[in-house]
């Protein structure tokens, strides 16, 4: 009888093997994220902790403070993934601060992103008295030198309240996180982040306090103006954090965060398993960083504007909320990253200019150029 009941247990456990079993991960795993104590490196440790706990593999996140730094460890094969911002999308696009020589577009492969109760736009100290967009004009607002995504994300929200760059005083900072103490210290009166990161939440407490001004979607004059600089951007009511609580939420623009991506050449099989492990250990870490919930599979936007890496897309698949309808999406932003690429390297071969602002608009009339020649938007000018 035991004899029995041992072989019906070894049957069952083969039936259903563990998550060890089925999930490879190699013995140390290295991402990427924004800088420490931000929400995107606080969802990235908890992550890292669950797949600790589940699989054994340790989790190194390493903290960088704009775009360029994020991927220059998986350019250089030093990391497998990052948790990005939207600074993956402009990297894809070859745009901004990856409009020079050594970079031009990235083909990146989204995982998974997190689109939780959260909200990323322009946190205002309380003291200077701002209650809408527009009653920025004249202040100081932060940018991070080599963070595109950060500063495209400050113009889309002044574009709003109908401001331009010209309207306010730009303050330039070397990082996410140095721009956030520039307000703690009345360096600058707002800058970017999302409402529920740990430099928001330090700047509310601070003397000076902090408000997230909204941008009402009903605003469809302002949305368009702010669809100008953030084609990306969402409007989202925002339940928690900075403004925000699920009694008295929030019109803010949104986009998901952190965005887990990793390049194309990147093994199929550690990103199968790495997201994997996110999509069946989701339990393990969702209660682990505010926002980490953004992850659940069924808060995915399959159809947005970066294509899956081969290896998540299995993952995906296989976890069955994959449909059909998204392949032609799927194979759009390929063949986007395709003609991007492609017209990358025709662009090099023409002997492009030394001077980097030459270069620049020499490649932004090339891609545009390629992508109109193709049939695609060109979006950024």
């Amino acid at each position: 009888m035991k004899l029995r009941a041992h072989m019906a247990a070894l049957a069952l456990a083969a039936a259903f093997p563990t998550h060890a079993q089925t999930i490879k991960l190699p013995p140390t795993i290295t991402l990427t994220a924004y800088d420490t104590g931000s929400s995107g490196f606080n969802m990235a440790v908890a992550i890292g902790k669950a797949i600790k706990d589940r699989h054994g593999s340790d989790v190194r996140v390493l903290p960088a403070g704009n775009d360029v730094a994020r991927l220059q460890p998986l350019k250089g094969g030093r990391a497998q993934a990052s948790a990005m911002g939207i600074g993956s999308y402009l990297a894809q696009e070859g745009v901004f601060e990856f409009a020079v020589k050594e970079w031009g577009p990235q083909p990146l492969g989204l995982m998974l992103a997190s689109s939780s109760c959260n909200a990323i736009s322009l946190g205002v100290a309380k003291d200077i008295g701002v209650k809408e967009v527009k009653d920025l004009r004249g202040k100081r607002i932060g940018m991070v030198v080599g963070a595109p995504s950060l500063n495209q994300n400050a113009l889309a929200v002044l574009a709003f309240g109908g401001l331009t760059r010209n309207d306010v005083k730009l303050v330039e900072f070397s990082s996410y996180g140095a721009a956030w103490k520039g307000l703690i210290n009345n360096e600058v009166d707002a800058t970017t982040g999302s409402n529920i990161s740990g430099q928001a939440k330090e700047a509310e407490a601070s003397p000076r306090g902090l408000l997230y001004p909204p941008t009402p979607a009903s605003d469809k004059d302002g949305w368009a103006r702010l669809h100008k600089f953030g084609p990306y951007y969402v409007p989202h009511k925002s339940t928690c954090g900075v403004s925000a609580s699920p009694q008295a939420p929030i019109e803010l623009p949104n986009y998901p965060y952190p965005i887990f991506v990793a390049y194309a050449s990147q093994s199929a099989d550690i990103i199968h398993g790495l997201t994997k492990a996110m999509i069946v250990d989701y339990d393990a870490y969702k209660k682990g960083a505010p926002g980490a919930d953004g992850f659940e599979l069924s808060r995915q936007n399959f159809t947005w504007v970066l294509p899956f890496h081969p290896g998540a897309l299995r993952a995906i698949k296989e976890a069955g909320a994959w449909k059909a309808e998204f392949d032609a999406h799927q194979q759009m932003l390929l063949k986007r990253q395709g003609v991007l690429g492609s017209a990358w390297a025709a662009y090099l071969k023409t002997n492009p200019p030394e001077d980097r602002d030459a270069f620049r608009k020499g490649w932004m009339a090339a891609r545009a150029q390629a992508l109109k020649k193709a049939g695609m938007g060109v979006i950024f000018e």
